[in-house]
C-alpha cells in the first residue's frame, strides 16, 4: 500500500464529527467538494467504504468507526506537538471553541469573547452554551467553563473564580423573613438544572445552621429563565450573584435573608488532558482572569 496523505485523515475525521461534509467543510475553511473528493479518495486508497451517505446525515461504517478512533488519537498527538511548536512565538489564532452553561456564558463570558476577538484577531471563537455537560474531547471543546461544584475527573482545570448564592425575590412578593425556617411555606421557583433544587443550608456565623427544603411553586431547567420568573413575582429563588447584580442594584429584586449565607460555589477553567496548552487557550483564561479580579466585590470585613 503506498502512504497515505495524513490530511486526508483530518478531512475524514472532520466529516465524521460533524456527521456532514459541508459542516466540515466550514469548520476546516475549505470547499465541500475538496473535503468530498479527499475522503472519496481515502476511501479508493483504503478499499474500503469509511462512510454511509444519506441527504440528511453522514455516519461512518464499522470500518470508519475504527479508522476514526485512530485517527482521533493521532490528531490530538499532532495538535499538542503543534501547540509545544507554537510557545515559541506564544500568539493566539486559530479557531477557539468554548463550552459554558447559559446564565454565566451570557452574562459574562460574551463580552469577554468580544474583547478577546478583538484583541486577537487571528482567533476565531465559538461559544457553545447549555446547561448540560459537554463532552470535551467528542465535542472538540478546547475550553469549558463550569460553574458550582467540579466532579472527580480525569480533565485538567484552574479556578478562575468564585460566585455567592444569593436567596432573592422582587419586592413585595414575600412579607419580612426573619428566619430560615420561615422559607419552607413560601413559593419558590426550583432550578431544575441543578442535583438537589429544593434542599437549602444556611449558615450565620460560625455556629448558625439551618437545612430548609423549600416549597416548589414553578420548577424551570435553565437559570436565566429563573431569573425571569422571579422578577415576574413567581416567589423566592436562589441565584447566582453574577447573574442578578445588576438588579439588586436596581431594586427589581430584594435580597431575603442577607444575614444567613448559603455555600458558594466555584468557577473554574476545564480542559482536556494535555501536556501544552495553546496559546489561544491560556491568553484566553488569562484575560477571564482578569474580568473577574476587575469586577469582583470588595471582601466584607469578618
Amino acid at each position: 500500500m503506498e502512504p497515505i496523505n495524513l490530511n486526508r485523515l483530518v478531512y475524514f475525521a472532520a466529516v465524521v464529527d460533524s456527521a456532514s461534509f459541508t459542516r466540515a467543510a466550514d469548520r476546516l475553511g475549505i470547499t465541500k467538494a475538496v473535503v468530498s473528493q479527499q475522503v472519496a479518495q481515502l476511501e479508493r486508497e483504503l478499499k474500503t467504504d469509511l462512510l454511509v451517505r444519506t441527504t440528511r446525515r453522514v455516519e461512518p461504517t464499522e470500518a470508519g468507526r475504527l479508522l476514526h478512533a485512530r485517527c482521533a488519537a493521532i490528531l490530538r498527538e499532532t495538535e499538542s506537538a503543534m501547540a509545544e511548536l507554537a510557545q515559541t512565538n506564544a500568539v493566539p489564532m486559530g479557531l477557539l471553541r468554548i463550552a459554558a452553561p447559559n446564565d454565566y456564558g451570557t452574562c459574562i463570558l460574551a463580552p469577554v469573547v468580544t474583547a478577546f476577538s478583538r484583541t486577537y484577531p487571528a482567533c476565531r471563537i465559538e461559544l457553545i452554551l447549555s446547561d448540560s455537560k459537554v463532552d470535551l474531547i467528542a465535542s472538540q471543546i478546547d475550553l469549558s467553563i463550569r460553574v458550582g461544584w467540579l466532579d472527580d475527573s480525569t480533565l485538567q482545570t484552574r479556578r478562575i473564580g468564585s460566585f455567592r448564592q444569593l436567596l432573592v425575590a422582587a419586592p413585595g412578593v414575600v412579607k419580612r423573613v426573619a428566619h430560615p425556617r420561615d422559607l419552607a411555606s413560601l413559593p419558590f421557583v426550583a432550578n431544575a438544572a441543578l442535583k438537589e433544587p429544593l434542599a437549602w443550608q444556611f449558615t450565620r456565623g460560625d455556629s448558625e445552621r439551618e437545612s430548609v427544603r423549600m416549597s416548589r411553586a414553578l420548577t424551570i431547567n435553565t437559570t436565566p429563565a429563573v431569573l425571569a420568573a422571579t422578577l415576574a413575582g413567581g416567589g423566592l429563588a436562589v441565584l447566582p450573584d453574577f447573574l442578578i447584580r445588576d438588579d439588586l442594584a436596581a431594586g427589581r429584586l430584594v435580597p431575603i435573608l442577607p444575614s444567613w449565607t448559603l455555600p458558594a460555589g466555584g468557577i473554574h477553567a476545564v480542559y482536556p488532558a494535555a501536556r501544552f496548552r495553546a496559546p489561544k487557550v491560556t491568553a484566553f483564561v488569562a484575560m477571564l482572569m482578569e474580568e473577574h479580579k476587575r469586577s469582583a466585590p470588595p471582601k466584607r470585613p469578618r
